[in-house]
Parts: structure tokens; C-alpha cells; sequence
């Protein structure tokens, strides 16, 4: 049970004033946050948020650097308050039930609730892609909202102007976050500009957007993303509307001690796109060019017709890591698979199961890369049961095996997953799953199928070319 304590108190100390978003676009608050605190007395428990409503008197200064300030709030001072002892009301707020009882609500209602219940101590975090929609719709309660992004430094530049665009739209400042230039210096110069494509996306992105993103949220107490389910299959799929943050800390530190709002989570990616234009809301130009997921520029290509979005990030890596970090609460840890078994530990059926297809054992294809000449070609996918981008291949390979059944060439599968992943890019040059390889009949070499263009017709093509 995830739950949240809030507190009331009739203590007060002013903060310093920024500018606000939402209703006119003009109005000026005075800001109850200075820096990050801590509550002298904070409760310790692995499941509750701390939501703390009153203004701060029983507060000290946590995290405190002299020269500068790294939440995402504009201003701030450290201000020592005298101890005063208060009554303090308790509430105990229960997330998962709230989850429940907005499952079925809509963004805008979610997002209302979001405004309303955490004020001043919330943000949405803009991604510069279609996530404008939850601008549109925090602009459309009428309520004021704040809103951050994450400048890693590496962004396309359709996306920059696109941030321009965004903050003309809706008359807004939105309070931009950078990497520490220390840490990036250090990074590229021992490992380089492109390091990500030798030894994973996860070290540049813990640098440039996962630690920005940490010191952000310590000036917050609650936070707006734009997950939603269908965004990942592997990943992002039991995304609940509201939960309390499995990874990051809020402004009283703490495991608990933020709310994550994900007001998008149940809604398809086309009725987003049809909101959009609805609303003529701007949106990011690389949209036009076949981007649908937009990330940094080295790490986000446009996708083909049929691809899921998720394919155009990082590409070159298998589909389940397909998370900066930002959200690493999704990804769940797994058992490994045994060998080449019926099914994966974490409950996903095996798949390409039909009489014209021939699974292969680890010696069947040890066996198969040694022979120099073999009796007939053959055609092999490697791949990972749990896969998404395995799972929306299968009827066009089962289907690919039905027509080239007694044709000279045959179709297998290789559980490649598992204790036979370091095997598979050893020596089938398995980079992500999954990797198509064709055996010809007079070659020990197998030629590993270049495009992401999966369907019958381009894998045909393929194969007839080859044998």
C-alpha cells in the first residue's frame, strides 16, 4: 500500500517570489519553497510520501550548496527559523486507492487533481515531444503550473525551437535543468563523444539527464510525466495514473517522499495526436519527418511504417532496456531463462510455434555455424520471448515459414535470451533482439538481415536474394 502523510500547521515564513504559468500566464506568487528541507522529525517508511501541506517553521536545510542552487526552483534563500513546537494534524493518503479511483477519469480531471492537491510543490516535466498535450491540458483547469525540462546539451535543434515555440504559446518560462559541466567534461574526455553506441546508453544518460532530473525533484513534493501504457510494452505497460515514486526523492528526502502523476497513462497514442490537433497545439517539426519518440539527437532516429515507437531510441540495444532512467521504476528485475526452454521466467510464452519452423537447441546451432556445406539453406531468427518487437514479428515469420516450407530453405528459431545471450553476440552477431541470420548452402558465414522492415514481403526478398 502506498501511502502519504499530511501535515497542517499555523506556522508561516514568506519565501521568494518567480513567475507563474496557467490562467492569465501573469501572475506572480510568493514562493513557500526555499531550497530543499528536510522535517526535523520525518517519517521512515518505505511506502509513504510525505505530502506536507503547511507552511515550513519545523524545517532545516538539506543538500545546501553556498554558490548556487540546483532544484528547479528560480530563487532561493536559506532562512533560519526558530524551533516552534505545533500541533500537527495527520493525514494518511492511500495512492494505490487513488490510482484505482482515478483509472477511469479523464487527463484533464487527473490533471486537475494533480494542481490542486499539491499547488506550488509540482511540476510537469516536458520532454519536448508530443507531452505538450499535458500543457495544454494543466493550461485548460484554469490553474496556475509550472512546468521544467531536462537540457542535456545534445538535443536536436527542431527541439529547442521547439521549446522557444512552447513557452510563446502559452506565455511561459519553463525552468531548464543542465548536466554538470564537470561530470560531462569527465565523460567525454576519457570515453568520447559517442561512447553509448560501444558500451550502452545508461552512463550518458545517468550524467545528463538522470542526475539533473534527481536535483530537480528535490525542490518538488509531486511531479507530471507524460507515460503512458502503450508507450512501451515491455516497460511502461502497468503505468497507474498516480503512484508514489519507486525512485526518486522529493523536497523532505526520503524513499516515499514523491508523488508521480501520469494523467496520460490510459490514453492511446493517436487520441493524444488527435488532441493535439484539435487544440492546434505546436508541436516538435521532427514529428513530420517520422519521429515519434524524440529523445537526444545521436540516440533517436525516425521509425519505418509498422515499427513501434520505442524502436527509433536506442536501437542498437535490446528492446527492454529502452529506459534512460527517468523512469526506472518500470523495469522489473527477471529471472533468466534456461537455455532454450518453452517459456520465459517471467511468464512470457515462447514463440514462432508451428510444424514448419525447427527450434534450435544451443549444439543444433553450434552444429549449423560449423558446416560448410550444408543440404538445404536456412533462415534464422534470434530472439527473446519477452520481447515486443519479437512478439509483432511472429505471424509474419510464421507465415514466411508456411511459403518457404519445402522450397530448399529452412526457417528455425534460436532462444537467444538467457544464459545464451553472451553465445549469440559472440558468434550471431546478436546486437538487439530481434536478429535475423541466413545460412546459405555453400557457406559456413551467416549474412545477418540489415533492415527493421520485418513483414513477408521484405524478408522474402531477403531470402530469394541469398539463395
Amino acid at each position: 500500500m502506498a501511502l502519504s502523510v499530511s501535515t497542517s500547521s499555523t506556522s508561516a515564513i514568506s519565501g521568494s517570489s518567480f513567475s507563474r504559468a496557467g490562467g492569465n500566464h501573469n501572475e506572480l506568487r510568493a514562493a513557500p519553497r526555499i531550497g530543499s528541507f528536510r522535517l526535523l522529525d520525518r517519517v521512515q517508511a518505505a511506502s509513504v510520501a510525505l505530502n506536507v501541506s503547511q507552511r515550513r517553521s519545523l524545517v532545516k536545510p538539506v543538500n545546501a550548496e553556498p554558490k548556487r542552487n540546483d532544484s528547479i526552483v528560480r530563487s532561493a534563500a536559506t532562512i533560519v527559523a526558530p524551533e516552534v513546537e505545533e500541533k500537527v494534524d495527520v493525514k494518511v493518503e492511500d495512492y494505490d486507492q487513488l490510482a484505482k479511483d482515478l483509472d477511469g477519469a479523464s487527463p484533464l480531471h487527473i490533471m486537475d487533481k494533480a494542481l490542486e492537491k499539491f499547488g506550488d510543490d509540482i511540476a510537469i516535466a516536458f520532454s519536448g515531444a508530443e507531452d505538450v498535450a499535458l500543457i495544454e491540458y494543466a493550461k485548460l483547469t484554469g490553474r496556475p503550473f509550472r512546468v521544467f525540462s531536462l537540457d542535456t546539451g545534445r538535443l536536436n535543434p527542431e527541439t529547442y525551437q521547439f521549446f522557444d515555440a512552447v513557452e510563446k504559446h502559452y506565455d511561459i518560462h519553463i525552468e531548464y535543468m543542465f548536466p554538470d559541466a564537470v561530470e560531462v567534461q569527465a565523460l567525454v574526455r576519457n570515453k568520447g563523444l559517442f561512447s553509448f553506441y560501444e558500451d550502452g546508453h545508461q552512463e550518458c544518460c545517468r550524467v545528463r539527464k538522470v542526475r539533473p532530473l534527481r536535483r530537480a525533484l528535490k525542490g518538488l513534493r509531486a511531479w507530471i510525466t507524460g507515460q503512458r501504457k502503450d508507450q512501451s510494452p515491455g516497460t511502461r505497460s502497468e503505468v497507474p495514473v498516480v503512484q508514489v515514486d519507486p525512485v526518486f526523492e522529493g523536497m523532505y528526502g526520503g524513499v516515499g517522499s514523491l508523488v508521480k502523476w501520469n494523467p496520460l497513462a490510459n490514453v492511446e497514442g493517436q487520441v493524444v495526436w488527435s488532441f493535439l490537433r484539435a487544440m492546434n497545439v505546436p508541436i516538435n517539426s521532427l514529428h513530420t519527418k517520422g519521429y515519434v519518440s524524440i529523445g537526444c539527437e545521436p540516440c533517436t532516429r525516425p521509425v519505418l511504417p509498422g515499427q513501434h515507437e520505442r524502436e527509433g531510441r536506442w536501437w542498437w540495444e535490446d528492446a527492454k532496456a529502452k529506459e534512460c532512467g527517468l523512469h526506472k521504476g518500470n523495469l522489473k528485475q527477471e529471472a533468466g531463462v534456461n537455455g532454450n526452454g518453452s517459456a520465459h521466467a517471467n511468464g512470457s510464452a515462447d514463440l514462432f510455434d508451428t510444424k514448419d519452423l525447427v527450434t534450435l537447441s544451443r549444439p543444433g546451432i553450434e552444429n549449423l555455424l560449423k558446416l560448410e556445406n550444408r543440404k538445404e539453406s536456412w533462415l534464422v531468427v534470434c530472439y527473446a520471448p519477452w520481447c515486443p518487437f519479437c512478439q509483432a514479428m511472429e505471424a509474419s515469420y510464421i507465415e514466411l515459414a508456411e511459403k518457404l516450407a519445402g522450397s530448399g530453405v529452412k526457417v528455425g528459431k534460436f532462444n537467444a535470451d538467457g544464459d545464451q545471450k553472451e553465445f549469440a553476440k559472440q558468434h550471431l552477431q546478436l546486437g538487439s533482439f530481434p536478429t535475423i541470420l541466413f545460412f546459405p548452402k555453400h557457406s559456413s558465414k551467416p549474412i545477418k538481415y540489415p533492415s527493421e522492415k520485418r513483414d513477408v514481403d521484405s524478408l522474402m526478398t531477403f531470402v530469394n536474394a541469398l539463395r
